[in-house]
């Protein structure tokens, strides 16, 4: 007979193993269209992106298993009541996030199509520490902080009001628009940019669309806009 605690652990490494996985697969497919499209392995902006990013999730994959292991569950799965339309926005998403890192390998990577200035590079770099910051901030202080767009019935969401949810009401989508346009500038590609806008775009209505879902569908979350008025950057939206 397995008991309660041995059932524990061979969840443990259930979730190691998945969050393994997905790691592995993530920042291996980010590498392979950074040095693919760029042609060649000795480009140092795209290691120093590769590697900081890397450890990045590395860290927080080790954070989730120890200290967040019910909202690692929560976004590792699809449930039923995903919003279609959050469905759709992901896989525009997806496309996006491929077409800035391609842009970039080509750009910066193979044809030097930029020339962008060192100081933006190392902002850029600052920037991605920052987002990060943000992301791992909003995740500790947000247990429904679901990858998918949906009322948690089934996990008794409520509404978060501490931490960066004191200032905007969506800190985690503020920080990846922040962190796509600093990956761009990292890796020393005007161009790339350009897909970092869409994402931009993309992060801005889906925003809206949750905004409204969430006014419509959490209990206590009308009260809460009325005092934190911001969606995505205070004083502005």
């Amino acid at each position: 007979m397995i008991t309660t605690d041995e059932n524990r652990g061979l969840d443990s490494w259930k979730l190691w193993a998945s969050a393994g996985l997905r790691f592995l697969v993530f920042v291996g497919g980010m590498a392979g269209l950074l040095f693919v499209s760029a042609g060649r392995v000795d480009w140092v902006a795209a290691w120093l992106f590769v590697v900081l990013f890397g450890f990045y999730l590395v860290v927080l994959m080790i954070w989730f298993v120890t200290r967040a292991p019910d909202l690692l569950r929560e976004r590792l799965r699809i449930a039923s009541n995903v919003k279609p339309w959050d469905k759709f926005i992901t896989v525009l998403y997806g496309i996006f996030m491929i077409a800035l890192l391609v842009t970039a390998g080509l750009d910066a990577g193979r044809w030097g199509w930029s020339a962008m200035p060192l100081a933006l590079q190392w902002i850029g770099v600052l920037g991605l520490i920052l987002a990060g910051g943000m992301v791992w901030w909003t995740l500790a202080e947000n247990r429904y902080a679901a990858r998918w767009a949906r009322i948690q019935r089934d996990r008794k969401q409520s509404v978060i009001t501490s931490g960066p949810y004191r200032y905007v009401r969506h800190p985690m989508y503020a920080a990846v628009i922040g962190l796509f346009i600093s990956i761009a500038l990292a890796l020393s590609s005007w161009w790339a940019l350009l897909p970092a806008g869409c994402i931009g775009v993309i992060f801005v209505v889906r925003t809206a669309l949750e905004d409204r879902m969430l006014h419509q569908e959490l209990a206590g979350y009308q009260e809460y806009a009325r005092h934190v008025r911001y969606r995505l950057i205070p004083g502005i939206w």
